[in-house]
């Protein structure tokens, strides 16, 4: 056996190996978030806890869109606005 075919079989072996251990985490993952699914629905305030969920996204929603879609006001106005309060600031 040569230096090649014996690093080609440990790089199979560990393409096996990590393929494996992804199929096993999701294997794991899912049969979790199933059980939690199956939790779930044995409540008897399911729909109230839909609606709270509901709420939670939209109230979320709203804030993303007002963090990343708010244009800030333009650098001159926010000049003007500041020099319009020192001037009625110093005529009082």
């Amino acid at each position: 056996m040569t230096r090649e075919a014996g690093r080609r079989d440990g790089l199979d072996e560990q393409a096996v190996l990590l393929m494996a251990g992804l199929a096993d985490l999701a294997v794991s993952t899912l049969s979790s978030a199933a059980g939690t699914l199956r939790g779930l629905l044995r409540r008897s305030d399911t729909a109230e806890l839909a609606a709270q969920a509901e709420n939670e996204l939209v109230a979320r929603g709203r804030l993303a869109l007002d963090r990343y879609a708010a244009v800030p006001p333009a650098h001159l106005e926010i000049l003007a606005r500041h020099a319009r309060a020192r001037k009625d600031a110093d005529a009082v």
